[in-house]
């Protein structure tokens, strides 16, 4: 396994590329998605979700890790899923009140992150946060496939809100431990 870099390598690089991309590529999937053209969405966001794995991947594996991608990469994360969970509550009718506890957490759990970095402390991803983030994704996924029904579609979606919220508490409980 290669060592990762701390900002070292050029921001010209594939994952710094992807992540580009896929911020660039939110107003299209948000346009398509409210023009009702639910399989199109689906296949942006099931792209724009590939590159994100990508990316990472990527970086990590060939020690391309930038100061860039640390900064843009949770940034696309986090407008690729407002975007797709407010455009889930316009399109779909999915409840509101999902995309409140969601965003949330995310940006409440953000802004704690960066406190605690400013303070010299690294708060690292979980086990339980990529699984928060892929039922996320599934959850959107599924609402944007015309036949999948509604109620499967909710239920992953409560799923990830429960999960959601459980790895939001455990981040605070954790930090609050370690101080």
């Amino acid at each position: 396994m290669r060592p990762v870099t701390s900002g070292s390598s050029s921001n010209l690089n594939l994952p710094n590329v992807l992540t580009s991309l896929r911020i660039l590529f939110i107003p299209v999937f948000v346009w398509v998605t409210l023009s009702g053209s639910l399989w199109a969405a689906f296949g942006i966001f099931a792209a724009l979700m590939i590159t994100d794995k990508l990316d990472g991947d990527i970086a990590r594996a060939k020690g391309l890790v930038t100061t860039f991608g640390k900064i843009a990469d949770p940034i696309a994360d986090k407008a690729l899923m407002t975007a797709a969970l407010i455009c889930l509550n316009i399109e779909l009718g999915m409840p509101v009140w999902i995309t409140v506890v969601i965003l949330v957490r995310e940006f409440g759990i953000t802004l704690w992150r960066m406190v605690l970095l400013r303070q010299g402390r690294v708060v690292p991803a979980s086990k339980g946060g990529k699984i928060k983030t892929t039922l996320q994704a599934l959850a959107v996924a599924l609402y944007l496939v015309p036949i999948v029904p509604q109620w499967l579609a909710l239920g992953v979606m409560l799923a990830a809100v429960a999960v959601t919220v459980v790895t939001g508490v455990q981040y605070l409980l954790d930090s609050c431990r370690t101080r």
